[in-house]
């Protein structure tokens, strides 16, 4: 993906920039936000989205409720994914343009290393529940033990195009910690936290789709569960 590793960032100042100073995204957008890179939204389609459903607003002739959440522009951010993707075919003979690798971004090896032995410390710090033979400290030391090795690794070979390798790394030692905080979490909070992605998502069920909800209810529920548990975000995008 382009831009790979400032998506997040980038949607943020985009979004932040038009809807003016004085908020902060909330879960429900960074959930969203996690929805469009996994879903392959390219982070330019992301923007002109963004850019799109603001000029709609200023468009109108009576502005009574200010836009609150990324929520507002999911449909044109789809749109505008469609529209590059058809472009795409119309010119898929044409030379495409040259873009710079992840390792010219910032991304250096002692940066990653710092990065993942950081998040190896934070997983191995404070305790954490365990339900049903579940240790979520268990998957939190397997994890950072699993996290030092990948710090090392990084530090003896060049970053470059083993990033992406490194990131699906980090994508199955996430998934693995979630799956062991959704089996050790007690129902009721897990219910609970569905209650509130719900409240959260019902203003803007009209401009998303079934599938694109289900994932969105998904993410913030992982996101909460994190947070709860004080559990960090292991993917490159959070460095």
């Amino acid at each position: 993906m382009e831009n790979y590793f400032n998506y997040f960032t980038e949607i943020e100042e985009q979004f932040l920039r038009r809807r003016g100073a004085g908020l902060l995204l909330t879960t429900l957008d960074w959930a969203l936000i996690e929805t469009w890179k996994d879903a392959g939204i390219p982070l330019e389609a992301a923007l002109r989205g963004i850019d799109a459903a603001f000029d709609r607003y200023d468009q109108r002739p009576t502005k009574t409720k200010k836009i609150n959440s990324l929520a507002y522009c999911s449909q044109e951010v789809l749109a505008a994914a469609e529209d590059m993707k058809e472009a795409a075919v119309g010119t898929a003979n044409g030379e495409a343009p040259a873009t710079k690798s992840p390792a010219d971004k910032g991304f250096e090896p002692a940066a990653i290393a710092t990065f993942l032995r950081h998040n190896a410390d934070l997983l191995e710090t404070e305790s954490r529940p365990q339900s049903s033979g579940i240790s979520v400290q268990s998957a939190a030391r397997h994890s950072a033990t699993t996290l030092r090795r990948l710090a090392q690794e990084v530090e003896n070979k060049q970053a470059g195009s083993k990033l992406e390798e490194l990131e699906r790394h980090l994508t199955v030692l996430e998934e693995k910690l979630f799956a062991a905080l959704l089996t050790a979490t007690p129902d009721e909070e897990i219910v609970t936290v569905r209650a509130q992605a719900d409240r959260d998502l019902a203003p803007y069920r009209r401009q998303m789709a079934a599938p694109q909800i289900e994932q969105l209810q998904k993410q913030y529920v992982h996101k909460r569960l994190l947070e709860k548990y004080n559990l960090p975000r292991l993917s490159l995008f959070y460095m």
